[in-house]
């Protein structure tokens, strides 16, 4: 993801102090540690790839980010193991591997009221339980970004 469009996504958000947040497709990490530079209480990252984790590693250990959790393995694994919900999931997933049923999965880990995030190329589409209200759809260059809320109960 771009700076520019991290940037956006973020000052979308807005203020994101003492939430907790999934990047569930963490590559380089760089969402993990811009939410905890904007004041998420912890973050888990999530990545398939030996060189991105070995690239978190480095960078939480030369941060001394405590609050950044490293998951190596696949989101769907990941999936299968756990049954953590956060109040914001980010998804930006490979863009030549998009796995839309693996997106609706992944909001369901979203708290009740929380957000979820996803970046796709802007032709792209998935689907989400009607229950999910869509709050913005904006795009940018290559990039479409998609913010949609969690019912509350």
């Amino acid at each position: 993801m771009s700076d520019k469009l991290r940037g956006a996504l973020f000052n979308a958000l807005g203020d994101i102090t003492g939430l907790s947040v999934l990047d569930a497709f963490a590559g380089s990490g760089a969402l993990s540690f811009e939410a905890v530079s904007r004041g998420a209480s912890d973050v888990v990252a999530i990545d398939s790839d030996r060189s991105a984790q070995q690239a978190i590693k480095q960078n939480i250990k030369l941060l001394d980010l405590g609050n950044v959790k490293l998951i190596s393995a696949s989101a769907n694994s990941w999936l299968s193991t756990s049954d953590q919900i956060f109040d914001i999931v980010l998804c930006d997933p490979p863009y030549d591997a998009v796995q839309p049923a693996l997106l609706a999965r992944l909001a369901g880990r979203v708290k009740p009221g929380g957000v979820i995030v996803v970046s796709l190329p802007p032709n792209s589409s998935f689907e989400l339980p009607d229950s999910y209200k869509v709050l913005a759809k904006k795009t940018y260059g290559d990039a479409t970004l998609t913010f949609h809320r969690h019912p509350a109960k």
